[in-house]
């Protein structure tokens, strides 16, 4: 098994130091296609008959490439299917806990880390507060601590293939080194890529947080919730992993509501399967989507604990039945999260330990063929939505500040120098407020001003303006939201851009792009994190 080489700093010092393999020689162009065609067949898995036909590669090409996926530890057989002729044909799936990846979202406030598996499903999880201005070394000494106890809470898995790791931009993503970042000029010129590979010993992947999300849609399927009719109805969230309760942001709670700060939240597979306890070598890759169960939790579907916005005003997320679930402060455990009811069991916050996350049926969502993404299956009802065709699209955080990612042709656009996207920082108003960056009237600094006022509407009217802005110039098939003050008034953000874009739209005598609510919630970034190392390796992604 090869290391890795090339976009990653590479460590070499006394981190976690669990091998830091990527599998550099599974980032062949067939053995990707193949891996990828494992990844989105799920549990059900896929003949080799089915893997060439697909491919377009020989049976024997495929043969040959199973055969090392197999002894790498990578794909297993998963039964036997009838033929139309003949013997019955073995299929094959990916083995998810091969391999994993860790993502980390560094916001201005808090640090968000995740564990995944091959198939981009959430294993573990931490939460903790993060002051990004207290300087790179203490952030870096934090981000070091909780990758460490992420891992080392995560059942020891056999191999993780890296840490990604996002954060406000703007950075040079080829070289993990960052700009001026608005607000934190202390961070110019900081090579963060490289000094977390040497502290933790593992390959490191520095992106935007926008992009970062961007790309985890687009691994997973573009898709998200309406938050009301707007943008021509609601269509369900994509990313397989169940959540608990999303906590205070200055609390250092975990996202399942454990209290200790940083908790570990362990969850169960994607086949319903206990969370693995990953021994052995094997590593490789995924994309965003798990094999998808039945009736995944997402944020928005039974958190309980508020999540508190830059402006101070709490944002209660409900579950699917209008029910928020009640935390308790004694007992010190956290009770299962049930994917098919939408409601969260009494949270608890005091030791830290949590029970699992339970997916309901186990059952696999089908797999859309001519995307190669799996499509999202409502929590509420159990059914499968309409998605949008989605090949190129917008996705705009506004949290602390405000950001963009864009995916052009089914890929993540950095720009020349990696710094597409800046979205935030575009004039709207000549000779507005001043921004932080130094310009007058950005779209940042006029939206977190009428938050600030408490004038949500207003500010969703802005977005609406500069997203009516890039949907003229890039003519994008859908325009996603995400970001902390978006999750707190989700209808209004939609209601307010999509009413924007569909004046827009009726003016010219086109059909108006559709706005939603962005999947994954607030891990949403840092899922996408872990895509940064597992994306590459099913060819979903440069390297």
């Amino acid at each position: 098994m090869n290391r890795s080489k090339g976009g990653t700093g590479t460590g070499t010092g006394s981190g976690v130091g669990l091998g830091g393999v990527n599998l550099g020689a599974l980032r062949s162009h067939n053995t990707a296609l193949v891996l990828d065609l494992l990844r989105t067949a799920g549990a059900e898995g896929i003949s080799r008959l089915e893997l060439a036909e697909r491919t377009g590669l020989t049976p024997q090409a495929v043969s040959k490439i199973t055969a090392r996926l197999r002894e790498d530890g990578l794909a297993a057989e998963a039964g036997r299917r009838a033929s139309t002729g003949g013997k019955p044909r073995t299929v094959l799936r990916l083995v998810p806990e091969a391999g994993h990846a860790v993502g980390v979202h560094l916001d201005r406030d808090e640090l968000t880390a995740v564990l995944c598996d091959l198939t981009g499903a959430v294993i573990a999880q931490r939460r903790t507060p993060l002051d990004l201005g207290a300087g790179a070394e203490t952030v870096v000494e934090r981000a070091v601590r909780e990758v460490e106890e992420l891992v080392a809470g995560g059942g020891r898995p056999g191999a993780v293939l890296g840490v990604g790791v996002a954060l406000p931009g703007p950075l040079d993503h080829r070289r993990g080194v960052l700009h001026r970042v608005t607000g934190f000029p202390e961070w110019n010129g900081f090579p963060l890529r490289d000094v977390l590979a040497r502290r933790l010993a593992l390959p490191v992947v520095v992106d935007k947080d926008t992009n970062a999300a961007a790309l985890g849609l687009a691994v997973g399927g573009a898709v998200g919730s309406a938050g009301g009719s707007a943008g021509g109805g609601s269509v369900g969230g994509g990313m397989a992993s169940g959540v608990g309760a999303p906590a205070n942001a200055g609390s250092g709670t975990s996202v399942s509501g454990g209290a200790a700060s940083g908790t570990t939240d362990s969850g169960t597979a994607a086949s319903g399967t206990a969370a693995p306890t990953l021994a052995g070598s094997g590593t490789s890759a995924s994309g965003a989507t798990a094999p998808v169960t039945a009736a995944p939790v997402t944020s928005t579907s039974g958190a309980a604990a508020p999540v508190t916005s830059t402006s101070g005003a709490a944002a209660p997320v409900t579950s699917t039945s209008g029910a928020a679930a009640p935390v308790t402060a004694a007992s010190g455990t956290t009770a299962p999260v049930t994917a098919a009811s939408g409601t969260t069991a009494p949270v608890t916050a005091a030791s830290g330990t949590t029970a699992p996350v339970t997916a309901a049926s186990g059952t696999t969502a089908p797999v859309t063929a001519a995307t190669g993404t799996t499509p999202p299956v409502s929590a509420a009802t159990g059914t499968t939505p309409p998605i949008p065709s989605a090949a190129s699209f917008a996705y705009l955080h506004f949290g602390a500040g405000l950001g963009g990612g864009l995916v052009i042709g089914g890929a993540v656009h950095r720009g020349t120098r990696t710094g597409a996207g800046e979205f935030g920082h575009q004039v709207v108003q000549l000779d507005g407020p001043p921004c932080g960056c130094g310009n007058r009237g950005c779209v940042e600094a006029l939206c977190l001003a009428a938050v600030a006022r408490g004038d949500l509407a207003e500010a969703a009217r802005v977005l609406g303006t500069a997203a009516g802005n890039l949907v003229a110039l890039l003519d994008v098939d859908l325009v996603l939201l995400g970001g902390r003050t978006v999750a707190a008034a989700p209808e209004t953000f939609v209601r307010g851009v999509a009413a924007v874009l569909d004046e827009r739209a009726r003016r010219a005598g086109e059909d108006a792009v559709p706005v939603r609510v962005a999947a994954g919630g607030e891990r949403g970034v840092a899922e996408g994190a872990a895509q940064l190392l597992l994306a590459p390796l099913f060819g979903r992604a440069e390297g």
